[in-house]
């Protein structure tokens, strides 16, 4: 019960917010000025976007680079990092590589993605990834080395087999530390596709609002914003925070 209603309060103090930050958006938007079209301006530009079939169409090739790249990115950057966070050689040997990858702009990545690969999907992805693995690694190696041995060695003591030992003492303790980097490198991909499609792509969300800042057009700007704001709030309340509770649910 008192997690049921402290869900529910939380959910209240979110619509609260919204309800706030639609309040403060309009009462912005009454002073006047064309630079800020209201949310009643917005919401018509969206629906003629989603009536016209650009909206949905964009928003599904964004996506489908934001999923390649992000699993393309969690799947190398793990990997790297645990490996590098288990052992100093490793470690001492691709650290330089890390910081270097942190610290070259992005832009820079894009465009030789670009200009070694082509003008096309593949490099899109690779650029966005490339951009994301880093950060993943750099999280999974210090959540690697956060790891208790000692449950580790209670798992040798039994016996237990490999895959079990990882699956029920290592994996678990990696998995806050997962789930971060998920949620980061979600946060960053997303703005990075969409400067990968406004430089190189013929499609997409990022192209379309470099359409609508020539024409200097905002409402079709914040109208395109908001619904990318919306995937990301669902993906968030309805895949990455219960997918959180259920793998953390062992810290309760």
């Amino acid at each position: 019960m008192s997690f049921a209603r402290s869900s529910l309060n939380d959910t209240g103090l979110r619509l609260l917010s919204a309800l706030l930050l639609l309040a403060v958006w309009q009462a912005a938007s009454l002073s006047g000025s064309a630079l800020l079209p209201g949310p009643v301006a917005v919401a018509r530009a969206l629906i003629d976007d989603a009536a016209n079939g650009y909206l949905l169409s964009d928003l599904g090739y964004t996506l489908v680079r934001v999923i390649a790249a992000f699993v393309v990115a969690m799947a190398v950057g793990s990997a790297i990092g645990m490996l590098m966070g288990r052992s100093r050689r490793v470690d001492g040997l691709f650290d330089l590589w890390l910081v270097l990858g942190l610290n070259i702009p992005a832009l820079v990545i894009i465009i030789l993605c670009y200009l070694w690969i082509g003008l096309d999907e593949t490099a899109a992805i690779a650029a966005v990834a490339l951009n994301k693995i880093p950060q993943t690694a750099t999280i999974l190696r210090e959540g690697a080395r956060s790891v208790d041995a000692s449950l580790l060695q209670v798992a040798e003591v039994f016996g237990l087999p490999w895959l079990r030992k990882m699956r029920s003492t290592y994996l678990p303790q990696l998995y806050p530390y997962f789930m971060a980097a998920a949620r980061s490198g979600l946060s960053l991909i997303w703005k990075i596709v969409l400067v990968v499609e406004l430089i190189g792509r013929s499609n997409g969300v990022g192209f379309r609002l470099g359409l609508y800042f020539q024409f200097f057009d905002i409402a079709n700007i914040l109208a395109y914003s908001a619904s990318f704001i919306a995937i990301v709030l669902a993906i968030e309340g309805f895949l990455i925070r219960p997918l959180e509770r259920r793998l953390t649910r062992w810290r309760q």
